[in-house]
């Protein structure tokens, strides 16, 4: 199981959601530190300087972040509106 983590930004970002899209954000990310190959069809990864990163998408939301393989580790770089994130 990996372990998730939010840059302050992200943490910030997240706060600032409606209640309703801080729960759903948060049950896939439960779902992604259990097993993140189940969310698949949601992952794509970033392309160009962002190559590292992945986006999970979570209904007109995005959640960006990186996976730490050797620390079983995710961290949350940022999260918003799929009009705002990129």
């Amino acid at each position: 199981m990996y372990e998730i983590e939010f840059l302050k930004e992200a943490y910030e970002e997240f706060k600032r959601l409606d209640r309703p899209v801080q729960e759903l954000i948060k049950k896939k990310l439960e779902i992604l530190a259990q097993n993140p190959e189940a969310l698949k069809n949601n992952i794509k990864p970033l392309k160009g300087k962002y190559s590292r990163l992945y986006r999970l998408r979570v209904g007109n939301y995005r959640v960006i972040y990186r996976i730490y393989q050797e620390k079983l580790l995710i961290l949350i770089v940022r999260i918003g509106h799929r009009k705002e994130i990129y």
